[in-house]
């Protein structure tokens, strides 16, 4: 391994997650913040919940009741007045219904006058769900499209019409009191009605486009289940007020900055990738061999969010995946580097936010006997890497805002 390589790579990747962290927007949003006379209620939800809450109650100083949902491992000490509850993400378990169930008996029998402060964060899918079908059918309609690599529009496309929640059903059931909504965005374009499958805001997708999912996927339904995606979802909300703060964009920003100061010539790529996640990999490591022989140090930066059709049975990630696939074209190459992480700080079903490799990574993964073609046809990434030092662990980060690839070049 390229030690000083890896040094910016983490020196790059600590700088961009400590930019895009929500308490800041959080706590600008609600400066101004006044009752209308009646309860002010906190309802956290996703990866970056606990985070958003604590960056509320900063601001507010308290609320009148409140709950964070957020996944396992996610929650970071007690917050004053606010039950705090984690939950399973990717697929939904027990504790994701229970916790969904507590907030809504929170916001229920609410007056106009009353408040519920609504802070949202990717991983709402999973993690807010109270299920129109049975909870073992709905996880195994989620692990249905997890491994069929459908992109997470059209996920809550299908989730949102098989949740009492989802689809702006949440703010109906917080009627008449206000939703004052607060959005951190880990989707491309920050389409309202697909974070979290948009538990407080219209649904713009039609039973149409569900029914076309299923088809496209071949997905196993259950009449029951079928017959919900065909029931409509609320197209207007009249008691709602979103904000919405962070996103990729300003992720590639942060990362763009922290690869100045460190010597290198940014280049922006994308902040919408959205592709096989090999294929991310392959693109970066050809682009690198373009600029190999230019004498410039260079980092190229793409953000969005790849997918992963599985078909082998190890464990990994889509950073992890398309990390390990540049470095069959890089290997060799002096001063070349492919990394990418999960601005969240998991990766899959994992402990690691990403991958990372260089030139030397190829050479590694054979020395520990490794295969590379079969280790990714294996789905295995995770302990690929692992073996070479490839894995990228901060822990959970506090915010979620898709994930960055970047692509380095030492002159």
């Amino acid at each position: 391994m390229n030690s000083a390589l890896r040094r910016d790579a983490d020196g790059i990747i600590q700088a961009s997650l400590a930019a895009v962290q929500p308490d800041a927007a959080v706590q600008r949003t609600l400066q101004g913040y006044r009752s209308a006379g009646g309860k002010t209620l906190l309802v956290a939800v996703g990866k970056a919940a606990w985070q958003m809450a604590k960056a509320a109650l900063d601001t507010l100083g308290e609320v009148d009741d409140g709950i964070v949902i957020t996944k396992y491992d996610h929650v970071r000490g007690e917050l004053p007045g606010v039950l705090c509850m984690e939950a399973g993400h990717p697929v939904p378990d027990e504790n994701s219904f229970a916790a969904t169930e507590k907030a809504l008996a929170l916001v229920s029998g609410l007056s106009e006058k009353d408040t519920v402060i609504f802070l949202l964060s990717g991983g709402g899918s999973a993690l807010f769900e109270l299920p129109l079908i049975p909870g073992d059918e709905l996880q195994d309609i989620t692990r249905q499209l997890l491994a069929c690599g459908a992109d997470i529009v059209e996920m809550n496309c299908i989730r949102k019409r098989l949740s009492a929640v989802k689809g702006g059903r949440f703010a109906q059931a917080c009627e008449p009191a206000k939703v004052l909504s607060i959005v951190l965005s880990d989707i491309l374009g920050d389409p309202l009605d697909s974070i979290a499958s948009g538990p407080a805001y219209p649904d713009g997708s039609s039973c149409e486009d569900a029914l076309r999912v299923v088809e496209k996927y071949r997905l196993r339904l259950s009449p029951e289940a079928l017959a919900l995606l065909r029931k409509e979802t609320p197209k207007t909300l009249h008691n709602v007020e979103t904000h919405i703060n962070g996103s990729v964009r300003e992720l590639c920003a942060a990362a763009a900055g922290a690869a100045k100061a460190r010597g290198y010539e940014p280049v922006f790529l994308t902040d919408q990738l959205s592709c096989e996640a090999c294929e991310a990999g392959r693109f970066l490591a050809s682009i690198l061999k373009s600029h190999a022989s230019g004498g410039r140090s260079l980092a190229f930066i793409a953000g969005g969010e790849t997918v992963v059709h599985l078909t082998g049975s190890g464990l990994g990630g889509r950073n992890q995946e398309l990390a390990l696939a540049a470095c069959e074209g890089i290997a060799g190459l002096d001063g070349a580097a492919v990394f990418s992480v999960g601005s969240d700080g998991t990766d899959g079903p994992t402990d690691a936010a990403g991958g990372y490799v260089d030139g030397e990574t190829l050479k590694a993964l054979k020395e520990a006997g490794l295969d590379l073609n079969a280790v990714l046809k294996d789905d295995d990434a995770y302990h690929a890497l692992s073996a070479v030092d490839g894995l990228i662990i901060t822990g959970p980060t506090g915010t979620n805002v898709n994930d960055v690839a970047v692509a380095l070049l030492r002159a």
